[in-house]
């Protein structure tokens, strides 16, 4: 008996990767493993076993890479100050390598001749998805139904599930849901009313931060502490990244921190409305930047804000893998020895302020910064320097 190909589907176990699980069945004379990794979205593995069974499939694998999404993926991008189009934190965008990454990986190890990703015809996920996979397994197909099958919407996709009793969720007011992503570093909503940029976000979308109107009237407080360049506890204690991003996310949450409500230039050309929370990653950015001021030089730090808009639209755009990021990654990482100590950050009401920065780091002196007289720094040299810059602007 010659046995069946194998196809790997990054699998969530929702709506849409249902219905492509039972179209790759109904077209492909092949076995579908479904694959899930676990980057911290809101995950519950009995409903993913238990809706793949029902679908026929063997071979279910939950990969828990939250650690490994945090240190190797979040941290590097925070190190960047990586934001695009100046709001967007790319919570999205960079969770799509190591999915495709993982996912090649376990294509390699059945031997499947064809992964497959749930990603729609207009969005970047499926650019980002398609360069991991073409990276690490550049001679496995790949398989995007939404380019190929002759569903075209939202309602073409509750009819199929309708007719292969494939279960159907609600939102919170009784309709289709929102088309929504999340990991332990952000959740994205789009869809719906958010399509029309006029429509205000309704409040009952947001997952993870409160509003600010409704967070505590007393101020909150959170010391984050650097190593090399990375966070490595909070308040003084270690702690694992994936537990230090949960824990500022449900500190940075409770206080209203972290919304952006962002149009977009998508990669593909097109414009799109989407709401995201960041809570937690807002504090790392402010925190980072922060211990950044106290330890790096000028020129370092100002090299680095030179390259973030290129560092983060080749994030957007999927290229995490590519020479160009690599080589922006080693100029964003230069010095980052230097980049040890702690930021104590004040939260109330959405606002974040930097409360305190602590290092041994000598970069800041504050005898040369004094206002009282001292003898660290030559003033008399500042005239022949006015001079010099006088000249340039002729």
């Amino acid at each position: 008996m010659v046995a069946k190909k194998k196809i790997v589907l990054a699998y969530s176990g929702g709506l849409d990767t249902s219905i492509i699980l039972k179209w790759l069945q109904e077209n492909y004379d092949a076995e579908v493993i479904a694959y899930t990794a676990d980057i911290g979205q809101k995950i519950d593995n009995e409903r993913i076993i238990k809706n793949a069974k029902k679908l026929g499939v063997k071979k279910i694998i939950i990969k828990d890479l939250k650690d490994i999404f945090v240190k190797e993926y979040v941290y590097p991008m925070i190190r960047g100050h990586a934001m695009y189009e100046g709001v967007y934190l790319l919570g999205t965008s960079i969770a799509r390598p190591l999915i495709a990454k993982d996912q090649i990986r376990v294509a390699k190890r059945f031997k499947a001749f064809a992964v497959s990703h749930g990603s729609t015809g207009k969005g970047n996920d499926q650019v980002r998805f398609e360069l991991g996979y073409h990276y690490f397994g550049p001679k496995i197909k790949v398989i995007a139904p939404w380019r190929i099958w002759k569903m075209n919407s939202r309602s073409d996709l509750i009819k199929y599930a309708k007719k292969n009793k494939i279960p159907i969720p609600k939102d919170k007011k009784g309709a289709p849901p929102f088309s929504i992503d999340d990991n332990l570093f952000h959740t994205s909503t789009e869809g719906k009313a958010l399509e029309n940029p006029k429509n205000f976000a309704p409040e009952f979308i947001y997952q993870r931060t409160i509003s600010p109107e409704k967070a505590p009237n007393k101020s909150s407080f959170v010391t984050i502490n650097f190593k090399n360049g990375d966070p490595c506890g909070i308040n003084g204690k270690k702690i694992s990244p994936a537990k230090l991003l949960e824990k500022l996310n449900q500190v940075a949450g409770l206080n209203g921190i972290g919304r952006v409500d962002l149009v977009e230039n998508r990669f593909i050309g097109i414009k799109s409305r989407g709401v995201y929370e960041t809570p937690g990653g807002t504090l790392l950015l402010h925190a980072h930047r922060a211990i950044e001021s106290v330890t790096l030089d000028k020129k370092t730090m100002h090299k680095k804000d030179q390259v973030m808009p290129r560092y983060a639209e080749l994030i957007y755009n999927g290229y995490w893998f590519s020479k160009e990021r690599f080589k922006l990654q080693k100029i964003i990482d230069n010095k980052r020895n230097k980049v040890n100590g702690s930021v104590k950050l004040k939260l109330y009401k959405g606002n974040i302020a930097i409360h305190s920065r602590q290092t041994k780091n000598k970069a800041y002196s504050i005898k040369k910064v004094s206002f009282e007289e001292n003898k660290t720094f030559n003033k008399s040299n500042i005239e022949r320097f006015i001079n010099f810059h006088k000249k340039k602007l002729r």
